[in-house]
């Protein structure tokens, strides 16, 4: 089963090359893959008849408990054969209904497939997790089909609204699920369906499922999304709402159903929701003008008939909603597909501009009466089987049975009535309307909708051999002894005299409507209205809230998520009072002072009035930091303190320089002090949170054991060094990709207008400076604001910064230092060289794309984790190596040394584009505002 999925999926993947290749014929090759699944299922027949499901268990994170389990017991094999059977058929359909230079086919083919085998997914997963995986899938895969012309507002539209109603509905059952799991301590049906728990706790655990079963399966007061979802194609119409997608809530009801079906809240959801919907979508049907509309408000009626036989939770409704489901996926799809060839051949879907079709394509016309004839539930096709064993079922019961059983009479007059204006609508010969001159048919476009039709016949005519599979499924259900079976004639029994009058009924009423044409009203309450103003009201206050809270001002943001802070984790750690008894200011009275200088430090850049001593004063703040990461014993933190907040101050510089030396003029005095205030509570309640945090540990810290795995398995004495490259190398794997992405952010946000983050360009007006390279211990000063002397130092300083840095980069796995700190000395070079000489130092000194750099770091960190695994060990697993060399004696080397190589280059190649990015706009504003200044005869004499 899981390698039918997988070959869906590398399918979908190729379908586009395929399609580029062989135009609208790839489409056939492309149908052999769901084919593959039916054939699949057809060689497990035995099996299933036989009630032993097929199972298939991979696992996936053992860690984790989390496996792929798969199970295709009686419920799932049917569902297993329409995925394969009719998604085949479709896509054999489709290669006639696409024009052969449609630009979006080969993408209509790869969600196409991809959605067949997401659903496949969907009906074989035993884990609920793993279905609810799928189940997301399916969303997104029908929004992009329904959303397959993003040219046309409607199709947006639709597939919008059916990707929000569906994919709420599915998180809400995600919740219920998690609440089954838990309890059960499995997250595999099969398991759960004998350990269900009691009382409310399972009551909402099933309405949160219930959420998802009705909004996926279009049920009342979902029912809306569905007619609007038929802006898709007429094949995807045909398969995702009639054969598939809109099946998935009915297959979840119904696979849940032996366990839960007998609950109050289950049967009432579904009895209720279903009989609404079967008369809402019965009654629109007969409305409608466009074919597919048509169709489609059926398609809601039917849905709700489905509900209503699944969710009664017995027997013979099982058995009887199994034949249902199966009948459904035949007829209407094939009437869908009936509807697109109408569409091709004539131009119009409209019932009103159709005239005489019948007699023009007998044979169209001959599939589409029996389709028909098997949704009216007419002998001998297998809608009529179904629907009598739905009746007969209901015969059986209470009072709550017999009103069932009126609604579904009812519903049934209906949909014999929309039956008879879809047949009349489509081919019958209309006094006053032009007779309809429809192109030529082609047998292979009739092909694959004449396969269901016929395949309607033929299962209704073996309508023992259907119950002989199905009954595995059924006899799941409390029973009484002996249980109805599926036939084509069990004599002259009130069902079927209830069925002859809802054939009766429902032909009265179309005559009625036909000769009279009396105006149907449309019912007060059909689901859309209310998700109209829904959505318009959250668009509404959407409006009104960014109004009020997005203003532009900076201090308004911050206030308000300090605010937060303060009330929220502040108020619970008030309430809940977490409160250590013993208290220790400091272990060392140096704390005490180091502590005394941040806060001293702090308030006066609170009250500075100039930028530069602001910020240097909160620097201030970040080195009293790291003294106090010394007196605790942590040199390693220290010296990356130390470093970043050094890197922090000339970015800083880099920005401040072009602003104003003082802060613009400060706001009153109500707001200073609520200001002063706020930031005070922020800090108190930081520091308690802090507090509670490091007193309220109740477990032994996992990090107790780091100190001898780093010697024994990392094979250093640095113990922060092996975390971050070896026992958690996964999470520095994670931070270093953000590093990059975040470099690549900066310099297309910050620098996106110029070509100045180039390296081998300059800066208008700099090119001559720009493509010259300074040569050892000569100045290259683009400016007069630069000094000659603090450049000559530099470039006599730098190498022994970088010797240092590489230093530390070998050094760190026993003594302070590492990949993170020794990128950080070595971007400080290039700082200082950026600040002593400019643009043109800065390239002299590092003479390559920071890109380039960053794209290197990451390439090594993640080779060393792929040669770990080709060497036969796990991802980023490392090994040690003694050895001994000539001078040098003993050698202990580690390879996580090359991960941290990897993160050395990244950093570098972080400073280096912020540098480049920051510096080179800075740059090319000074040279702007010099050029300004200067002299005309000086401008005048460099053009000569």
């Amino acid at each position: 089963m899981l390698v039918l999925v997988a070959v869906h999926a590398f399918a979908a993947v190729t379908a586009p090359v395929l399609v580029r290749l062989l135009g609208r014929r790839a489409l056939y090759l492309l149908a052999a893959v769901p084919a593959a699944a039916l054939i699949w299922a057809v060689t497990r027949t035995e099996p299933v008849r036989a009630g032993r499901p097929v199972v298939e268990t991979v696992t996936w994170v053992p860690q984790l408990g989390l496996e792929l389990a798969l199970r295709m017991g009686t419920l799932s094999w049917l569902l297993v054969l329409l995925v394969g059977g009719v998604g085949a058929l479709v896509l054999a359909y489709s290669a006639r209904y696409f024009r052969s230079d449609d630009p979006g086919l080969g993408r209509f083919a790869a969600v196409f497939v991809a959605f067949a085998g997401a659903m496949l997914g969907l009906v074989v997963s035993d884990d609920l997790l793993l279905l609810y995986v799928f189940w997301e899938l399916t969303t997104v895969f029908s929004y992009l089909l329904i959303g397959s012309d993003p040219t046309k507002r409607a199709s947006r539209r639709a597939a919008m609204q059916a990707l929000l109603v569906t994919t709420l509905g599915g998180l809400a059952m995600l919740a219920g699920f998690v609440m089954l799991g838990q309890h059960a301590g499995s997250y595999r049906w099969s398991e759960i369906a004998g350990n269900l728990p009691e009382g409310g706790y399972l009551t909402v655990a099933l309405v949160l499922v219930l959420l998802g079963v009705t909004s996926k399966s279009a049920i009342f007061p979902f029912s809306f999304w569905l007619p609007r979802a038929m802006a898709a194609p007429t094949p995807v119409s045909a398969y995702l709402h009639a054969a598939a997608m809109v099946k998935a809530g009915v297959f979840l009801a119904a696979l849940m159903g032996p366990a839960v079906g007998q609950t109050t809240v289950w049967r009432g959801v579904l009895l209720a929701g279903g009989l609404i919907t079967l008369f809402l979508g019965g009654w629109t049907a007969l409305r409608q003008v466009d074919l597919k509309l048509l169709l489609a408000y059926g398609t809601v009626s039917q849905l709700g008939l489905l509900m209503v036989i699944l969710g009664a939770g017995t027997r013979d409704t099982a058995l009887a909603g199994a034949a249902m489901l199966l009948a459904h996926a035949l007829f209407k799809a094939t009437l869908f597909l009936v509807v697109g060839v109408v569409d091709h051949v004539t131009g119009t879907r409209d019932l009103r501009e159709l005239s005489g079709l019948g007699r023009r394509a007998p044979v169209l016309a001959a599939v589409a009466g029996l389709a028909a004839a098997s949704m009216a539930g007419l002998p001998p096709l297998i809608g009529f089987v179904a629907k009598e064993a739905a009746l007969e079922a209901f015969l059986h019961g209470g009072t709550t049975e017999l009103v069932v059983l009126a609604g579904v009479v009812t519903g049934s007059a209906l949909t014999v009535a929309y039956t008879a204006r879809f047949l009349w609508g489509a081919f019958a010969a209309k006094p006053g309307v032009a007779e309809t001159r429809p192109h030529r048919i082609e047998p292979a476009f009739i092909g694959p909708a004449a396969v269901l039709a016929l395949a309607g016949l033929a299962v209704g005519v073996l309508a023992p051999a259907v119950d002989r599979v199905l009954a595995p499924y059924a006899d799941q259900f409390p029973t009484a002894d002996p249980g109805y079976h599926l036939a084509l004639w069990h004599g002259l029994t009130p069902a079927l005299g209830l069925s002859a009058l809802a054939v009766t009924a429902g032909l009265g009423l179309f005559l009625l409507l036909h000769r009279r044409r009396p105006y149907l009203p449309r019912l007060p309450f059909d689901g859309a209205t209310g998700y109209d103003r829904l959505a318009g009201a959250v668009d509404r206050a959407a409006v009104e809230l960014t109004g009020a809270t997005q203003r532009g001002s900076l201090p308004f943001y911050l206030g308000v998520i300090l605010l937060v802070l303060v009330v929220l984790p502040g108020g619970a750690v008030l309430a809940g009072a977490p409160w250590a008894r013993r208290f220790q200011l400091w272990d060392t009275p140096l704390q005490a002072v180091a502590g005394a200088v941040i806060v001293v430090a702090a308030v006066v850049a609170a009250r500075a009035r100039r930028r530069l001593t602001a910020m240097i004063l909160v620097g201030v703040t970040g080195y009293g930091t790291a003294l106090m990461f010394i007196l605790h014993g942590a040199p390693d933190l220290a010296l990356t303190q130390f470093l970043v907040e050094t890197v922090t101050i000339v970015m800083f510089v880099l920005v401040l320089r072009r602003l104003p030396r003082r802060f613009s003029a400060r706001p009153i005095r109500a707001t200073r002090r609520f200001r002063v205030a706020l930031g005070v509570a922020v800090g108190v309640v930081t520091a308690g949170m802090a507090y509670v945090a490091a007193g309220s540990r109740t477990a032994t810290p996992i990090s107790v054991g780091f100190p001898e795995e780093a010697v024994s398995y990392g094979g250093g004495k640095n113990v922060v060094n092996v975390t971050l490259v070896d026992i958690r190398a996964w999470d520095t794997m994670g931070e270093i990709a953000v590093l990059v992405v975040a470099a690549t952010g900066v310099a297309s946000l910050i620098f996106r207008r110029s070509r100045a983050l180039d390296l081998r360009s300059g800066i208008p007006g700099a090119g001559r400076q720009q493509s010259s390279r300074p040569r050892w211990l000569t100045t290259g000063a683009t400016s007069r604001q630069q000094s000659v002397i603090l450049q000559v130092v530099t470039r006599l300083l730098f190498h022994a910064i970088l010797l240092f840095s590489i230093y530390l980069l070998f050094s760190g796995h026993n003594a302070p230092g590492g990949g993170f700190a020794a990128g950080l000395v070595a971007g400080l070079g290039l700082a200082v060289r950026y600040l002593a000489g400019g643009r043109t130092e800065l390239n002299g000194a590092a003479p390559v794309d920071a890109g380039l750099v960053l794209g290197a770091g990451l390439f090594v960190a993640v080779g060393t984790g792929v040669a770990a695994m080709l060497l036969g060990g796990e991802f980023l697993q490392s090994a040690t190596l003694d050895f001994h060399l000539p001078l040098l004696g003993h050698v202990h080397f580690v390879t996580s040394v090359f991960f941290d190589v990897g993160v050395y280059l990244i950093v570098v190649g972080l400073v280096l584009d912020i540098l480049r990015s920051l510096g080179a706009e800075m740059d090319r504003q000074e040279e702007v505002d010099e050029q300004e200044t200067e002299p005309a005869g000086v401008r005048e004499e460099e053009l000569v």
